[in-house]
C-alpha cells in the first residue's frame, strides 16, 4: 500500500457536478497513511456543497478498496479562492469568461425544439429525448428556454439547485447523466416569472456563457410556444443550431407550429424535422383513434419545404400514451423507464435520428490555409 496507490483509486472518484475525476479537478489534499488507516482530505469547490455526501461516500469505498487498507478518515475542507481561481481557468481550458462554448466553432450537435403553441407536449418530448440520447452514451445538456412555462427539472427529476463557483454556475445532472439549466432552479415556490425582452435575454446569455457545461455531444433547448423575444435570443446565440417543430395532428395546431420553424429560418437556423405528438390512440383492439384528427405533421413539413427551400420531413408521430404522462409527472422519462411502449419507441426512433445527423460546417474556420502562388 502507498499514497500513490491510494491517489490512483481517488482517480476514480468523479465529481457529480463537473463530471471529471476528482485527481484532475484538484480537489484531493493532503493523504497519509498509518499502518492500514488512511487519511484523505478533500477539498470542496464551496462551502455548503450540495454533492458533498456523495463526494465524502465514494471517496471512501474508493480507499477502502486500495490493498491493505482496512479504515480511512475522509475530511471535507474548502478551496482557497486561488484554489477556485486556477480550477475555474483550467475548466476554462484558455477560453475567458462568459464564453458562450456553442457559438459558430462549436463541436456541439444543437437542437431547438420549438412549437407555435403550448399544449402539445413539446417539453415532455425534450425531456425524453434528451434522456434518449444520454442513453445511448451521448453527453447530454439541456437548457430550459421557457422561461414562462418551465417544467424541465420536474420531468427529469431534478430538485437540485445549481452550484455556483463565484460566477461560474454548475448545473444539475439528472439520473441518467443530462445536465440541466431552468429557471425554475432560481426561483423559491415557483413563483411567477414577470420579465420583458431585455432581461429575458440576459437570462437566456447566463444559461450558454455562465454555466459549465463541458464538453457535450449535443445540446437540446426547450423553447417556449410561439415567436417572441427568447426564441429571437435563442437564434442569434446559438448560430449552428438546428430546429425541430412539435405540433399535434390538428388543423389549429399545425397552422401555428409553421411560425415556430419560420422564426429559425429568420434567424439562420436549419429546419431538422416536424414531430407530430398525440397522433392517435391505440384501441384495445390495436386500432388507432385519431382523437385530434390526422395530417397536421405532414402540413407543416410540407409549408416548411416550400419556405425552407429544402425538403422537411416528419421525424416520426409519437401515439398517446398515458406511460408517457405519468412518466413525466413522476420525473422518469418513458424512454428510461418502458422502452417497450409504443411512444417510447418512436422517441427513440428519433434520437437515433438525431444522433445520426451531421454537423452544420457552414461558417467554420477548417483550420487550412491555401498556398499562396
Amino acid at each position: 500500500m502507498s499514497v500513490a496507490a491510494i491517489n490512483r483509486a481517488l482517480a476514480a472518484v468523479i465529481d457529480p457536478e463537473l463530471r471529471l475525476p476528482l485527481t484532475e479537478l484538484d480537489m484531493v489534499g493532503e493523504v497519509s497513511i498509518d499502518g492500514s488507516h488512511a487519511l484523505v482530505e478533500i477539498k470542496l469547490t464551496v462551502v455548503g456543497c450540495p454533492a458533498s455526501a456523495k463526494i465524502e461516500r465514494e471517496t471512501r469505498e474508493a480507499v477502502l478498496k486500495t490493498e491493505g487498507i482496512d479504515s480511512v478518515d475522509v475530511r471535507l475542507g474548502v478551496m482557497t479562492q486561488t484554489e477556485r481561481d486556477s480550477l475555474k481557468t483550467k475548466l476554462r481550458n484558455g477560453k475567458p469568461p462568459r464564453f458562450n462554448p456553442f457559438g459558430q466553432e462549436t463541436l456541439t450537435k444543437v437542437f431547438l425544439i420549438g412549437s407555435g403553441k403550448g399544449g402539445v407536449g413539446k417539453s415532455s418530448v425534450t425531456a425524453n429525448l434528451a434522456a434518449a440520447l444520454a442513453g445511448m452514451g451521448h453527453r447530454v445538456g439541456l437548457v430550459d428556454a421557457d422561461i414562462f412555462g418551465f417544467s424541465i427539472p420536474g420531468q427529469l427529476g431534478l430538485a437540485d439547485k445549481p452550484t455556483r463557483v463565484d460566477e461560474m454556475i454548475l448545473p444539475p445532472v439528472s439520473g441518467n447523466g443530462v445536465k440541466v439549466i431552468s429557471i425554475g432552479m432560481f426561483l423559491e415556490d415557483s413563483k411567477p416569472v414577470a420579465w420583458r425582452g431585455p432581461m429575458l435575454h440576459r437570462a437566456i446569455e447566463q444559461f450558454l456563457c455562465d454555466v459549465f457545461w463541458g464538453d457535450l455531444d449535443y445540446l437540446l433547448v426547450d423553447l417556449p410556444p410561439g415567436t417572441g423575444d427568447v426564441a429571437i435570443s435563442i437564434g442569434q446565440l446559438l448560430p449552428t443550431a438546428q430546429t425541430i417543430v412539435v405540433t399535434t395532428p390538428q388543423v389549429a395546431a399545425a397552422e401555428v407550429a409553421e411560425r415556430s420553424g419560420s422564426v429559425g429560418l429568420q434567424t439562420g437556423q436549419a429546419i431538422f424535422g416536424v414531430i407530430e405528438n398525440m397522433a392517435w390512440l391505440v384501441q384495445s383492439d390495436g386500432s388507432k383513434f385519431e382523437l385530434f384528427g390526422s395530417g397536421g405533421g405532414a402540413a407543416v413539413a410540407e409549408r416548411l419545404t416550400v419556405i425552407a427551400g429544402t425538403p422537411v420531413h416528419v421525424l416520426g408521430q409519437i401515439p398517446i400514451s398515458v406511460a408517457l404522462r405519468e412518466g413525466s409527472d413522476a420525473g422518469t422519462p418513458i424512454v428510461l423507464s418502458d422502452s417497450d411502449d409504443s411512444a417510447a419507441e418512436v422517441i427513440l426512433e428519433i434520437a437515433t435520428k438525431m444522433s445520426k445527423s451531421k454537423l452544420g460546417l457552414a461558417g467554420k474556420r477548417l483550420g487550412i490555409t491555401p498556398n499562396q502562388r
